[in-house]
């Protein structure tokens, strides 16, 4: 059965026509006359445009190669001391009694700190590989749906807490390798 508000076409569809540039015509002095299109002789062609833009970003990316370096060398301890302190905080949080009245802060501020570290270096390829990275992006994942499911105030099970520190010793003890 045919639904009785569905729109059909009655007509055959007609072919778009297209659409020409309107030529110029230039009268010069001797007498010549010349046509020309506006887009030709008065805008650059988008693939120029390209092309250029390409250049400039390419001698950019080749004058700052030292300079990167220099910041890779620079971010991956500033990795290291981002992760341990995200360690600690996802410590202190779990081991936090039930009745404690700082629970709430403290799994909103484990929250705003894990979010902000996993959109920092969830991007960057060179750690994706890292059992460090592996281990604690894991731990933050199991805390934070644990609270985002049950409440900043329902303390994690027993097994999860064990699966979780455990998560996270390993990934110091990788930490502290180097790995």
């Amino acid at each position: 059965m045919a639904c009785p508000t569905l729109i059909t076409p009655t007509s055959k569809p007609q072919l778009l026509t297209t659409i020409k540039p309107k030529s110029t015509i230039i009268i010069t002095n001797t007498n010549t006359t010349t046509t020309t299109t506006p887009a030709a002789t008065t805008q650059p062609c988008r693939r120029q445009l390209l092309s250029l833009t390409a250049r400039i970003i390419m001698s950019n990316a080749c004058l700052d190669l030292p300079l990167t370096q220099a910041v890779l060398a620079s971010s991956d301890e500033e990795y290291v001391k981002e992760t341990e302190e995200v360690i600690n905080r996802v410590r202190t949080t779990i081991k936090m009694e039930k009745n404690d009245p700082n629970v709430a802060a403290a799994v909103a501020d484990l929250r705003e700190i894990s979010n902000s570290w996993v959109a920092k270096y969830r991007r960057e390829k060179n750690l994706l590989g890292r059992p460090s990275f592996r281990d604690i992006y894991s731990a933050i994942n199991a805390v934070s749906g644990h609270y985002i499911s049950f409440g900043p105030t329902a303390p994690i099970p027993a097994k999860r807490k064990a699966r979780i520190l455990e998560e996270v010793d390993t990934a110091e003890k990788a930490l502290t390798r180097g790995r």
